[in-house]
Formats: C-alpha cells, sequence, structure tokens
C-alpha cells in the first residue's frame, strides 16, 4: 500500500470546514489513517483527528464510508 508522507510544515493546521483536506487522511472504510501513513507529527496528528471528529458530527464528513 502506498503511504502519503507530508512534510513537516510547522505551519500546518487542519480545519473543519475543509472537507477535502480531511478527505486525503481518511482510509476507504472511513478511518483516520495512522501518523506512519500519513507522516504527520503527534501534534497535527492530534489536530487531525479533533478536526475529523468535528466534520463527524456536524455532518460534513460521514462517519462510516458508503
Amino acid at each position: 500500500m502506498k503511504t502519503r508522507k507530508a512534510k513537516n510544515d510547522p505551519n500546518l493546521y487542519f480545519d473543519y470546514r475543509d472537507v477535502k483536506t480531511l478527505q486525503r487522511y481518511i482510509d476507504v472504510y472511513g478511518r483516520i489513517e495512522p501518523m506512519s501513513k500519513t507522516g504527520l507529527s503527534a501534534k497535527q496528528q492530534r489536530q487531525l483527528a479533533v478536526a475529523v471528529k468535528r466534520a463527524r458530527h456536524l455532518a460534513f464528513l460521514p462517519f462510516v464510508a458508503e
């Protein structure tokens, strides 16, 4: 499986309204990709998780894949 390595950009910010960016970090089953595949730092991975969970709660993203 191909991994998605993001550059360690300290200015990288995840917004729950930016669905296209968040979908890059979600697999085909609707789960958030792990740090080993995303290449994010621990702080960025936590921000990603919070943004995805907020987007799911507000129905911008589905909880499970179709």
